[in-house]
């Protein structure tokens, strides 16, 4: 069993099923107040996965404040090998994490790393920022660039790739139904090539009436 870190705005269905998953608990986020609202029960903001066989920092909420790159100390990508962040912002004690579990620091311009990457292996991401996409390149990985925006986010203009998924087991989940971004069938090709599963609101039967749902910035699906 492992626990899920999950923002309380989820669809019910998304949480029933991790519920229903090999007994995962899952723990909704309690708002940040320090934050502005339409993030605040962001869990990649506050927590960061390191990868798998990786510890989950912990931040501290207190630390969180607006605006931006204060709200962003913590949301650094990391995929079990590399540490992605604007490395200015990130908070020391991730960073001295990071640096102890032997990950590659990969400095971007972007300090919503985690929002805006979405780790697939401990070599391999998903984004549409090109700042990521050209460090993780010279970095090494295998990014997949893909059209940005078409992910929603109540109170901006869009969303983010990364905030509308996370990886479960050897499944990678999206808040959302692929079928409605540009490239969601390069995104699910993508995944499966790793020998992992692709699971979306596009499945009628673990997410029955939930077919046409744009993908939704819910600040991640973190897994412990």
């Amino acid at each position: 069993m492992s626990k899920i870190y999950l923002s309380p705005s989820a669809h019910p269905a998304i949480i029933k099923y991790l519920e229903s998953r090999d007994g995962h608990q899952v723990i909704l986020m309690a708002p940040i107040p320090s934050i502005e609202a339409a993030i605040n029960t962001h869990p990649d903001l506050i927590h960061c996965r390191l990868g798998i066989g990786h510890p989950v920092f912990h931040g501290n909420p207190d630390k969180l404040s607006c605006p931006y790159p204060l709200d962003a100390i913590y949301n650094g990508c990391a995929t079990g090998k590399y540490f992605i962040h604007n490395l200015k912002y990130t908070d020391p004690a991730l960073l001295e994490l990071a640096n102890s579990e032997g990950l590659t620091l990969v400095h971007v311009p972007q300090g919503y790393g985690r929002c805006c990457c979405l780790p697939v292996t401990e070599n391999a991401i998903i984004t549409a920022d090109q700042g990521i996409l050209k460090a993780c390149k010279k970095a090494g990985l295998i990014a997949l660039a893909i059209t940005s925006g078409h992910v929603r986010l109540a109170g901006y203009p869009y969303g983010f790739i990364g905030g509308a998924a996370g990886q479960v087991g050897n499944e990678i989940l999206f808040h959302g139904d692929l079928t409605t971004h540009p490239d969601g069938h390069a995104i699910r090709q993508f995944i499966e090539s790793f020998g992992l599963t692709c699971t979306d609101f596009s499945n009628s039967i673990r997410f029955p009436g939930l077919a046409g749902t744009p993908l939704t910035d819910i600040g991640s699906i973190i897994e412990e």
